[in-house]
């Protein structure tokens, strides 16, 4: 077939080597001309490097063209797939420190929240941009499928601003879908061991979902397996599963009061709901430090960290070992690969696909960006009427909705006062914060992250001038209640070892 396939924002090493191999373990795919394009030279070189031998290794056609200039990687391509952090680790690091010193502790900071909504306000222009150079460059129809969070606001953004086909991916609702495999194959087996003859292995083939609501917040209305939806029969399952149960107290909690179980891990789920890091003695009861996800405070960032410094020090031995072999049982479920083999070749997938609502759910607002399931084949995406959330479930999903659709607006526009309304109604930024205090943070991050938002150029010097001449509202002296330190290069070899 001979696509063209831009990845922009390639520089993400492990993600974009993942997405590549997806690609390539499609028969029809396997002389793709892949374009890297990130801003990054040396990330772009090294992810480069590795594909290209995992291609040469393979003995297959495709070939990479890696740039800087996202023109020459957009140039009559077939699909686009966004990944870029506007800004990198640099500044996601003040989405972070800078919260947590007006008491705001964020597990991950990348959807709402303060962190979430800053990020916001750096990529959704970056999208937009992106959109109206796919317009300009790429062929006619290309669709875009966008993997950068805030992944709401950016894909609603991209469709509000252009008409490029845009679809927000995300791999939430999997995780999700394996851990209530796991739940259910420990009830079927109960005191069965996995040696014995009668054992069932319980796989995510095996327990059909529907998960609906917006992203980081979807819910499990059905899961089936065998002819038993389990939906609203979860929390027994967690609870005969203790080692489970110790990570996933936050989620838990919303079974118990909403109903329903959310596809996002521990720690997220805690960011965009008022009640779990509110208080910071409370936090270390509702998370775990058994794995950041679970809640750890800026577990997201240290990690984030941690890799990078990893693959810099180690890329010499990444080179050294053996390249990947071509093997269908490896490739992930990571939605895009899936989406386009679809597209091309018309054998149907079936995910969950972050689109316009247009009354898919008919209790959230229609131009919103909702995450729901659909089906995908040579005809393009076809999203089915789901109907009705259950009123909690959609109240929790229109308090993040509303907050995205301001933050999207003020991203637009450049409008602070906006901003700062959108930040105050947060649901967990209003929790810890009064008014003053979120006027002060928002003037606060504006200024760290000048160099990153173009579109507040005219607002920054006001912004430093209200710091200025106002007393320091960052009053808080916590550096996360359940926080760790990045790990050196050699703590993480010794731990390894």
């Amino acid at each position: 077939m001979s696509l063209k396939i831009a990845i922009v924002g390639a520089g993400s090493i492990g993600f974009t080597r993942r997405l590549l191999r997806d690609f390539l373990l499609v028969p029809e795919f396997r002389d793709t001309e892949f374009r890297f394009q990130d801003i990054s030279a040396t990330n772009l070189d090294m992810v480069a490097r590795l594909c290209r031998r995992d291609i040469e290794a393979n003995d297959l056609q495709a070939h990479i063209v890696a740039t800087e200039d996202r023109e020459i990687a957009l140039r009559d391509a077939d699909y686009v797939i966004n990944t870029a952090r506007v800004g990198g680790l640099e500044a996601f690091k003040t989405d972070v420190e800078i919260p947590l010193r007006y008491g705001i502790d964020q597990c991950v900071g990348d959807t709402i929240c303060a962190g979430g909504l800053m990020y916001g306000q750096r990529t959704v222009p970056m999208v937009v941009e992106l959109c109206h150079q796919i317009e300009r460059f790429a062929k006619p129809n290309a669709i875009l499928l966008n993997y950068a969070n805030p992944m709401a606001m950016n894909t609603w953004a991209a469709l509000d601003e252009s008409g490029v086909e845009t679809i927000g991916l995300c791999h939430g609702v999997q995780g999700g879908h394996r851990l209530l495999a796991a739940l259910i194959e420990r009830h079927v087996n109960q005191d069965k061991q996995e040696d014995d003859v009668d054992f069932q292995a319980v796989t995510k083939q095996d327990v059909d979902i529907v998960a609906v609501g917006i992203n980081h917040q979807t819910w499990y209305m059905h899961v089936v397996h065998e002819g038993i939806d389990w939906a609203t029969k979860l929390h027994p399952l967690f609870e005969a599963a203790p080692d489970v149960a110790a990570n996933e107290k936050v989620r838990m909690d919303m079974i118990r009061r909403f109903g329903y179980f959310s596809t996002e891990s521990n720690g997220h789920l805690s960011e965009y709901v008022p009640w779990y890091r509110k208080r910071p003695d409370e936090i270390p009861e509702w998370t775990s430090m058994a794995h950041w996800i679970h809640g750890e405070s800026a577990g997201y960032l240290r990690v984030c960290t941690e890799n990078r410094n990893w693959f810099e020090q180690d890329f010499p031995r990444w080179l050294k070992e053996e390249p990947w072999k071509l093997d269908g049982a490896t490739r992930s479920d990571e939605h895009g690969s899936w989406i386009v083999e679809a597209i091309e070749t018309g054998r149907t997938y079936r995910g969950h696909f972050n689109i316009r609502n247009h009354h898919t759910v008919t209790n959230l607002p229609t131009d919103c960006v909702v995450e729901v399931p659909g089906y995908v084949d040579r005809n393009g995406m076809s999203i089915p009427q789901y109907g009705d959330l259950p009123l909690g479930c959609a109240a929790i999903c229109n308090n993040s909705i509303q907050v995205q659709r301001m933050a999207k607006d003020a991203a637009l526009t450049g409008d602070v006062e906006l901003l700062k309304q959108a930040c105050l109604l947060d649901p967990l930024v209003g929790a810890v914060c009064n008014p003053p205090e979120v006027w002060h943070m928002v003037d606060a991050m504006l200024v760290a992250q000048a160099e990153w938002l173009p579109q507040y150029t005219d607002a920054i010097p006001e912004a430093q001038r209200r710091l200025a001449n106002s007393p320091d509202l960052s009053n808080s002296t916590s550096n996360g209640a359940m926080r760790r330190e990045v790990r050196t290069i050699e703590e993480m070899r010794a731990q390894q070892a």
